[in-house]
């Protein structure tokens, strides 16, 4: 019997969730990387106040752009895409938070939606989460060692 998270649709919904994502994260990443500002809006806007006061903190606006990349490639890549939806997570939450408490317009939006596929595959993969935290004695098949 085939289970519901290897059906066709769900597969497909899937990948369409993990390039969408990948999306997300590729072009913001690469401008933030290249240190060029993520937004053309003057200082006196607070959008614009927020995103040039970070992009004038030196190291931290293109670390946060390679860390949407890496998140970005690792949810592309099949053996990885679980480890891609952790690292993606606490920058789409960060991501959030802020669009919901600076005056974006209709931002938020996507940032929760952005929030919620990344959830949905963090929720999908909840056995392969449970794997990296399970220590080797929680284990149903139990080895007993020689003294």
């Amino acid at each position: 019997m085939v289970s519901v998270r290897d059906r066709r649709p769900v597969v497909w919904f899937t990948w369409f969730v993990r390039v969408m994502l990948a999306l997300g994260f590729l072009p913001s990443g690469m401008i933030k990387v290249l240190g060029i500002p993520f937004t053309k809006l003057p200082t006196t806007d607070p959008v614009g106040y927020f995103f040039d006061a970070l992009l004038r903190t030196g190291e931290l606006y293109p670390f946060i752009g390679v860390c949407q990349l890496v998140a970005a490639v690792l949810l592309l890549v099949p053996r990885t895409a679980t480890v891609g939806a952790l690292v993606y997570l606490p920058i789409i939450a960060g991501i959030e938070v802020l669009t919901l408490t600076v005056p974006f317009q209709g931002t938020w939006v996507i940032t929760t939606l952005m929030l919620l596929g990344v959830i949905y595959l963090l929720v999908r993969d909840v056995d392969r989460l449970a794997a990296l935290v399970r220590s080797p004695e929680s284990d149903e098949v139990r080895v007993v060692r020689a003294r």
